[in-house]
């Protein structure tokens, strides 16, 4: 059975060299600091609630102190999603 040609791979040559780009890195060292504030003075905010019978932190407004709370809770899971 005769032969198939061997076909023969072309040298390798590397690609030209390039300048080097520069990347700008951000500083995201804030990120992790507020996140966790933020969590604590949506936890504390409705544990001070309860704990005082609707009577702080703000009495006016009564049951949206929760929500507001929940919202420093929900600002907190925003900010983490700029963590890297």
């Amino acid at each position: 059975m005769p032969k198939s040609r061997i076909r023969k791979k072309a040298d390798f040559t590397p690609p030209p060299a390039k300048q080097a780009t520069s990347i700008k890195l951000t500083n995201r060292s804030w990120v992790a600091p507020v996140m966790l504030a933020l969590f604590l003075i949506g936890l504390v905010w409705i544990v001070v609630f309860y704990v005082t019978d609707g009577s702080l932190p703000v009495k006016s407004l009564n049951n949206w102190n929760i929500v507001v709370g929940f919202g420093f809770i929900a600002a907190g899971f925003g900010v983490s999603t700029q963590w890297k």
